[in-house]
Order: C-alpha cells, then sequence, then structure tokens
C-alpha cells in the first residue's frame, strides 16, 4: 500500500457524495479502509472559500456532480498552487477532452499506467463501458472497420436515471420498459464513438427496465458484411485475447443459450463480454453484462482510484 508520508492516508474528497454514485464511491471506499475521506458540512457545499481550502487540503477529488458544476470545480482548483488536487470527474464533462486520461483501464494495454500518472481522470458511462469493451478489440484487429454503421441497444435499471427517476420507480409509478434517447443524441455517444475508434457515428438507443441496477449492451452483426467474413468463433477468439489476464472483464462463452438477463453481476465490479451468433445464418450479437452502478459507475471510480493513489 502506498500512503503519502509515513503512516498517512491518501485523503479523497467526494464532491457530489449524496447521489447515487458518490454514495457508492464512498461506500466502497469505507469498506476497503485504505483512504482518509473528507467531506464539506452540508451548510457550507456551495460556498466556494470552504471548498478551495478543501480542495487544497486533500490528495485526489473525485467529482459526481452535473456537468456544468464539475467545470466549475476543475476551474477552481486550477487557480490552486500547482494545479490543486488529482481530479477524477464521473460526469461526462471531460470524457472526449484530449487533456483528460479516460478511466476505462482496460481500454488498452497501457491505459491503467497512463491513470496511474494522470492528474485528471475522466470516469466512464455504464452505456460505453459495454459497448467499448466489445468494439475496440475488434475494430483495433480490422474484423470492424471504423466506418462500419454500427448499432448498439441497451437496457439499464432505473438507478442509472438519477434522483428523480430512481423516486418514480420506487415509488410504483414507473414504466415496465421504455426506450428513450430516439433524438439519437444521447450524452454517451461521444465517448462511444471516440474510444471504440469509430469514424462513422453509431446509432444508440437505450432503454430502462422496471428493475433497480443491472444493465445489458448488445451490437448485432452481420458477419458476411465484415472484412474476411469472420467466424462467431473469430469474434470471440479476439475479445479473448484481448482481455487475457485481466481481473474484472471476462468472455464467457455462449455456447447455446439463447437468453440472458442484466441483474446477475448487481453489486459487482466485474464486465461480462459474450458473442452469440450462427455462422449458418452469417449473424452474431455481441452482449456485454455489468452492474450500471458497479463497472458501471461506482465500482469503476474506484478502480481509478486506486491506480492513481498507487493502492493497485
Amino acid at each position: 500500500m502506498s500512503e503519502n508520508g509515513a503512516g498517512r492516508k491518501p485523503t479523497v474528497f467526494i464532491d457530489g457524495e449524496a447521489g447515487t454514485t458518490g454514495l457508492g464511491i464512498r461506500e466502497r471506499l469505507e469498506r476497503d479502509g485504505r483512504v482518509a475521506l473528507k467531506s464539506i458540512p452540508h451548510e457550507s457545499r456551495k460556498d466556494i472559500a470552504v471548498k478551495r481550502e478543501l480542495l487544497q487540503a486533500v490528495d485526489l477529488v473525485v467529482l459526481c456532480l452535473p456537468d456544468a458544476a464539475a467545470k466549475e470545480t476543475v476551474a477552481l482548483a486550477d487557480t490552486l498552487p500547482d494545479g490543486g488536487p488529482r481530479i477524477l470527474d464521473a460526469s461526462t464533462a471531460h470524457r472526449v477532452d484530449p487533456s483528460w486520461v479516460y478511466g476505462f483501464a482496460e481500454l488498452e494495454p497501457a491505459q491503467a499506467q497512463a491513470i496511474r500518472e494522470a492528474r485528471r481522470v475522466a470516469n466512464p458511462g455504464c452505456y460505453p463501458t459495454g459497448a467499448i469493451a466489445l468494439l475496440r478489440p475488434l475494430v483495433e484487429a480490422g474484423l470492424i472497420p471504423s466506418d462500419y454503421p454500427i448499432s448498439i441497444n441497451a437496457v439499464s435499471g432505473y438507478s442509472g436515471g438519477g434522483k428523480s427517476m430512481i423516486e418514480t420507480y420506487e415509488a410504483g409509478q414507473g414504466e415496465p420498459f421504455l426506450l428513450y434517447g430516439l433524438g439519437l443524441g444521447h450524452k454517451h455517444l461521444p465517448e462511444t464513438q471516440t474510444y471504440s475508434a469509430l469514424t462513422r457515428r453509431p446509432i444508440f438507443i437505450p432503454s430502462v427496465g422496471n428493475f433497480r441496477q443491472g444493465m445489458l449492451v448488445s451490437v448485432p452483426l452481420h458477419l458476411d458484411t465484415l472484412p474476411g467474413s469472420p467466424t462467431v468463433a473469430d469474434l470471440e477468439n479476439v475479445l479473448r485475447a484481448y482481455y487475457e489476464g485481466q481481473d474484472l472483464v471476462r468472455v464467457i462463452p455462449a455456447a447455446e443459450e439463447e437468453r440472458i438477463e442484466p441483474e446477475a453481476l448487481n453489486d459487482t465490479d466485474r464486465l461480462e463480454l459474450r458473442v452469440f451468433g450462427k455462422d449458418a445464418y452469417r449473424q452474431a450479437v455481441l452482449v456485454a453484462r455489468l452492474d450500471n452502478l458497479g463497472k458501471g459507475a461506482s465500482g469503476a471510480a474506484v478502480q481509478n482510484i486506486t491506480l492513481m493513489l498507487g493502492l493497485d
């Protein structure tokens, strides 16, 4: 374990710790016990002077804020000596900013080290985590062209929809199932396209089911339209080789399964990838399963905090 000074635990401030992601991060860090958590008194949470003082006093700040508020806190940190503390931003504000490191540690072999060394890290979105994990290896291997017309379908538990949606569903007033983002401009599209290494904007249709947490992300493919007309096994083999040795990302043989449910990884930080398909039909469906509150949010944040503070 790496500590800053003899016997001193690294200090972390979660700005926005009362939200779903912030609470999840705090609970995980408290269980882990290797960092000291600092907070702003509720009555002072909008006091800039108090926040500035706290930013100067901690090793790392985690931003669980709306985009505009996250940008304001980063601007405040930038005015401090040496740029203030290291920052992990869980909002969408900096995910495609080239001056920030993208916090998906399994993105490529050098990504975990880049996170360790970075002063500014953007935590990934839940939907992009599944989509990028499926697509990036296949694009890099040339099995999917970067300009291929990709469609991504996904379903999440209602906890991913924020405080208002959670209250609606837990009051028994939520819809059994709904599609949204039908204007095709979902805020997760830029990072999905960027880190999947796609040059053509994908179509992304998310949905919400009447369950608290859990997520499935799926990408259908016509194999005979891909370079070399790969088999289902070819796709699976590329994914398996790409993530070999990773603890949290696993490629699971689909075998003869014809159904998959979204909640099996709840309360874990794991991500499972599968390739369903039939060579006889020349069709396949890539599927990622994760907990939208785990590897899709708080779990990924704690993984990044651990890397940034040298606790891995």
